[in-house]
């Protein structure tokens, strides 16, 4: 039984990551064992999640992982804590596009029974806060909202006519934030600016978001509100190999997985990490443990070696648009990298790890592995992916069907390989990434908890 809160907004932009880190780390500060979560693809906001309280920040996406695995994955990460706060999408009902309420943060909490906090934006409306709970809270009767937090509350006479409008309501006021600089996140082309860019600021702003949410909000009426929700009445998920149940769907025959290599040998996997490589899941290094392999994590901005005895090599997503210089100012590294792909060796790269391994990034070299070059554009590829491998790779044989996630404002051409990773059926039919020798590079993003056979593939071709 975990107590647990959804943090959800009506729209984009309400605050929702300021109110949602902010209670994480007020209720951390309290010495309570805070388990974060966020809901869909996001890679940016579980980093202040976890500098907020000290664990790993998780997604909980039903897209990509389905819906029977949301439950399972949310107590996996929440195992040993007193409180879960989950922080919500988009607006509250806001999902996969075409695909009705999958993907959304009420689906999300109703999923996990959980109660749910709207943050509002107050800032230019009075009375007509009613009528937007108010339709908030009745459209979807199996939605539960225990309460609102009105943020970027001007004056106390603003804060006065919000309270007398929401009386009548009947979902409780618990919390009221004024406007306040301290707690402002930058942001860039693709979100808030990542915590490894800028820990020393990232820091005094959860701090400051702590200290907002301490002074607005009731925190014993909320945490009496996250200690209502009732048993789940689900098993928790576990990276080791066996019989898992069918992810995209709350039932069906089970997915045999192979198991974890056993013997002394465990094949080193280096994994891309630092600044310029800050777009993980936590599940993907479990699994690839749990597979049999030795993680090692190395920083593509400083370390001019693969770490000893690298036998596969795992690139993820992030800003090399913004380190350009500096990946390409590392010439030991990437000529490391080249030998290692070159040798056959199983290299997977995604988004950012694609673009690092094109022969050059806005005119700078990078790895030369691809026979592509790569640029920054002012077009935003967003979107959910249903994929099919088009041809056998280190990740999937061809037919394979995966879910996944776009999230770039870059272009690459060709846009993809003479042997393709994947095969896209929405928004629009194409082709795309690389499949070469054991490269598998694409843009698109996909989440191993959802597919774990992908983890074990990868570490069975490391060895």
């Amino acid at each position: 039984m975990v107590a647990r809160l959804v943090i959800a907004a009506p729209s984009s932009g309400a605050g929702k990551t300021t109110v949602a880190t902010g209670l994480m780390a007020a209720f951390a500060g309290r010495g309570l064992a805070v388990s974060p979560h966020k809901v869909g693809p996001d890679y940016i906001d579980p980093g202040y999640h976890a500098l907020a309280t000290g664990r790993p920040g998780r997604n909980l996406d039903a897209y990509m992982c389905g819906t029977g695995l949301v439950g399972p994955l949310f107590l996996h990460g929440s195992r040993g804590c007193d409180l879960a706060v989950v922080e919500g999408v988009m607006g509250l009902y806001d999902g996969a596009a075409d695909q009705g309420e999958l993907a959304s943060t009420a689906q999300v909490a109703k999923l996990l029974k959980a109660p749910v906090v709207l943050v509002v934006d107050a800032s230019s409306q009075s009375r007509s806060v009613a009528a937007l709970v108010h339709g908030f809270a009745s459209w979807d009767p199996e939605v539960r909202i225990g309460g609102v937090i009105l943020n970027k509350v001007a004056t106390d006479r603003h804060e006065h006519l919000l309270r007398d409008a929401l009386g009548e309501s009947g979902v409780p006021v618990l919390g009221v934030l004024r406007r306040a600089p301290a707690v402002a996140t930058p942001s860039r082309h693709l979100g808030l600016v990542p915590v490894a860019e800028r820990q020393a600021q990232a820091v005094e702003a959860v701090a400051a978001q702590a200290e907002q949410v301490r002074a607005g909000c009731d925190m014993e009426a909320l945490l009496a509100l996250a200690r209502s929700a009732p048993p789940l009445g689900a098993e928790p998920w576990t990276p080791e190999p066996g019989e898992r149940p069918l992810a995209h769907g709350s039932a069906g025959p089970a997915r045999a997985v192979p198991a974890a290599r056993t013997g002394p040998a465990r094949p080193v996997v280096a994994v891309a990490g630092g600044a310029a490589f800050t777009f993980s899941y936590a599940e993907h290094t479990e699994l690839l443990n749990a597979a049999g392999a030795e993680v090692v994590t190395f920083d593509p901005l400083r370390d001019e070696r693969l770490p000893e005895g690298t036998s596969g090599l795992v690139i993820g997503g992030g800003f090399p648009e913004m380190y350009g210089a500096e990946l390409s100012a590392n010439e030991p590294l990437r000529g490391a990298v080249a030998a290692l792909a070159a040798s056959g060796a199983p290299v997977a790269a995604e988004c950012a790890g694609l673009l690092y391994l094109a022969r050059s990034l806005d005119g700078t070299p990078m790895c030369g592995v691809l026979d592509a070059d790569a640029r920054m554009s002012e077009r935003l590829t967003l979107g959910y992916r249903d994929a099919v491998a088009v041809n056998d790779s280190v990740l999937a044989p061809a037919g394979a069907r995966l879910r996944g996630h776009e999230f770039h404002r870059t272009v690459i051409e060709p846009g993809a390989g003479l042997l393709a990773a994947w095969g896209l059926r929405q928004p629009e039919r194409r082709v795309e990434g690389f499949v070469r020798g054991g490269v598998h590079a694409s843009y698109v993003h996909t989440h191993w908890a959802g597919s774990p056979e992908v983890a074990a593939r990868f570490v069975e071709h490391c060895a």
